[in-house]
């Protein structure tokens, strides 16, 4: 059997174990989210999503060097070279623990002083907010150390233990829903105290689990100057398009706090649940994907690289809308079955945040491919560049009264805009065909969204708001996108490979 046979297999097993793993923490998720809300009430539920936004927003100084650590465990992994990945495991450790601490001293100094000064939070609760930053912050610094030994595990193509790991981490958030509704002390505190418990459990978990399977992960605090300048070059241009992704996600959400208030921020949170839930299955794709496009590249198979770059984009945007189309059509309902407590403005959220996801899809493999280069200098001066402005035009629209959907809208212009910048940079840096991936990818995908939104936008306002009815244009909405998918979206070949293992599966089924 073919090595590429042999890897696409790989793939596949690790997506359906990332994919059981999404399943479980999605069921999860959706049902604390509900308790937690009811318990903690719209007002509360904004803080803790926007005070551990400001926290999040120290992940610029994290973020670009996260992305580097990954690309070194697995480029090193694909050569092969056990010494060198000895060293930079160790010095990806190294390098967290003293950002840890950085970030720590710059949160309490800089961070307090925005969220008692500049921030919009009711006067009652700004003492729970503080109590909330400083949880928060541990939480932050934990899951930052925990960045070598995730990675490890997803170089490896180990996406077993993810979906293991999952079920603890699945336990902790249903231990949490409960404890909070009968909390001794003030409620928001308390949740933020069990959710920097449970992210401290899960982070030794996996550090457990590395240290008994990885030789490499056997770390020795040292500086290895040589590795250290490598890994901050490379960190130093990525930081760029790291920070531009966080502006534009958490400072989009305390613009919004700043101009609109807590109460908005909770119908943010809400609408990124959902979100999560959807574009998790993506997610759990690309993690199961981006170590094949990494390895290829180190190995100088670009010709598979580039197959896998196409499929996993056109994939990627297809498991989105499937899951998606149903959610778009049906927000209001769904909303109304899911919480007792809808905040103003959650159901255009959740509708743009999901066209944002489907936008931002068809680019990850792009970002994987770039990343695996490790020339990325020009790639992100232009490109992050771009993403940046999504905080100062989203700031100065509200800032002149401008709804708050403006900053998803905003962002999906964007998007588009640094789809077409990554393209262009790409062709230089890998050959990448534009025209190519312009007919075989994206004109693919909107020929397919178009068709497959027909009928079920054409049903909106005409069913009765019943469940029966949901189902209906549930399934309605599914049945349009696999026709169109398997139509319109699929070549001869894929469209072969599809009926075999129908067939197959069916065969095995009768036996």
């Amino acid at each position: 059997m073919s090595q590429s046979s042999e890897n696409n297999k790989r793939i596949a097993k690790n997506t359906l174990l990332l994919y059981f793993r999404m399943l479980l923490m999605m069921a999860v998720t959706l049902y604390t989210s509900r308790v937690v809300l009811n318990a903690l009430g719209v007002t509360d539920y904004g803080i803790y999503n926007v005070v551990g936004g400001v926290v999040a927003m120290f992940s610029i100084i994290s973020g670009s060097l996260s992305a580097a650590i990954s690309r070194f465990i697995t480029f090193e992994l694909g050569r092969g070279d056990k010494d060198k990945l000895k060293r930079v495991f160790s010095s990806a450790v190294t390098i967290q623990f003293l950002l840890a601490g950085i970030i720590i001293v710059l949160a309490e100094a800089a961070g307090v002083w925005f969220l008692n000064v500049k921030m919009n939070i009711p006067a009652e609760r700004m003492i729970a907010a503080n109590w909330v930053f400083q949880f928060s912050i541990i939480t932050f610094a934990v899951n930052l150390i925990s960045v070598p030994y995730n990675a490890t595990i997803i170089a490896h193509e180990r996406m077993s233990a993810f979906a293991y790991i999952s079920i603890l981490e699945a336990i902790g958030k249903l231990v949490i829903a409960f404890l909070i509704t009968v909390s001794p002390i003030d409620k928001l505190i308390f949740y933020a105290i069990l959710m920097c418990v449970v992210t401290l459990v899960i982070r030794l978990t996996y550090g457990s689990y590395c240290k008994r399977h990885f030789e490499e992960c056997t770390c020795h605090f040292f500086f290895d100057k040589d590795m250290f300048k490598r890994m901050f070059g490379f960190a130093g241009w990525n930081f760029i398009g790291a920070s531009s992704s966080v502006l534009r996600d958490q400072g989009g959400n305390i613009a919004i706090n700043l101009f609109c208030g807590p109460a908005v921020n909770a119908a943010r949170g809400i609408a990124f649940q959902i979100n999560a839930a959807i574009n998790g299955f993506v997610t759990n794709f690309m993690t199961a994907l981006n170590p094949q496009i990494t390895k290829s590249y180190a190995a100088g198979d670009c010709n598979y690289m580039m197959t896998l770059i196409f499929q996993g984009a056109r994939l990627s945007f297809y498991m989105l809308l499937i899951l998606a189309l149903p959610v778009l059509v049906n927000t209001h309902y769904i909303l109304n079955i899911w919480l007792n407590i809808v905040p103003e403005h959650t159901a255009f959220f959740i509708r743009l945040v999901l066209v944002f996801a489907m936008s931002e899809s068809i680019s990850n493999p792009l970002i994987t491919a770039m990343l695996a280069t490790g020339r990325i200098r020009n790639y992100q001066l232009v490109v992050g560049g771009l993403q940046m402005m999504n905080f100062p035009i989203s700031y100065i629209l509200l800032r002149i009264g401008l709804f708050p959907e403006i900053v998803f809208i905003v962002a999906i212009v964007i998007s588009q805009c640094c789809l077409g910048a990554r393209l262009l940079m790409l062709r230089g840096m890998i050959g990448l065909s534009v025209r190519k991936y312009f007919k075989k990818v994206y004109l693919n995908i909107v020929t397919v969204t178009v068709i497959a939104s027909i009928i079920p936008v054409f049903l909106i306002g005409k069913m009765q708001e019943t469940f029966l009815c949901f189902v209906l244009h549930s399934f309605i909405a599914v049945i349009c996108s696999l026709i169109s998918i398997y139509y319109v979206g699929c070549n001869t070949t894929e469209r072969i490979f599809i009926r075999n293992k129908i067939t197959a599966f069916v065969k095995g089924k009768r036996k």
